[in-house]
């Protein structure tokens, strides 16, 4: 089973998170990470994280979901594989950045490429508006979900 984990302020990531929930369908869970505790990942077979860089970093609710979850995992998740789907403002790679540091630690491995998704808001006001993700980056979540999903259920990952 593949656990999306994702947060998210705008819409953006919840939009990209649930295109990737509907590529992989019944082998996907969706959990939020205001929700997702360590037996949820345990239980999980690989990973996809989906969230919003906020000021350079992931959001502050996924980061709270690995603070709470990373200890309690260490050693016991080792190799499993997993993808990182950020939603930008502009760049993404802060975001991207702190998930691969905390992936090396737990020693997961990367599945797919990482997937930033760039809205362009540039001011207050298009920063905090809900978002619409264009079709295209929504198929890509989609296939993204649904490559990932096959390869766990075929041991390809």
């Amino acid at each position: 089973m593949l656990a999306i984990l994702w947060h998210s302020r705008t819409g953006t990531a919840e939009a990209l998170a649930c295109a990737a929930q509907e590529g992989a369908s019944e082998r996907a869970r969706m959990l939020a990470a205001t929700e997702a505790s360590p037996d949820d990942l345990l239980d999980a077979d690989g990973y996809l994280f989906v969230c919003p860089e906020n000021l350079a970093s992931m959001s502050g609710a996924m980061k709270e979901m690995f603070d709470t979850c990373y200890y309690p995992l260490l050693g016991k998740i080792e190799g499993r594989p997993f993808a990182t789907i950020i939603a930008a403002g502009s760049d993404g790679e802060g975001a991207q950045a702190q998930i691969d540091r905390i992936a090396k630690g737990w020693r997961l491995k990367r599945a797919a490429p990482h997937m930033i998704v760039i809205m362009d808001a540039q001011t207050p006001e298009a920063i905090l508006a809900q978002k619409t993700v264009p079709d295209d980056r929504l198929s890509e979540a989609r296939e993204l979900g649904e490559a990932f999903a096959e390869g766990l259920e075929l041991g390809i990952f």
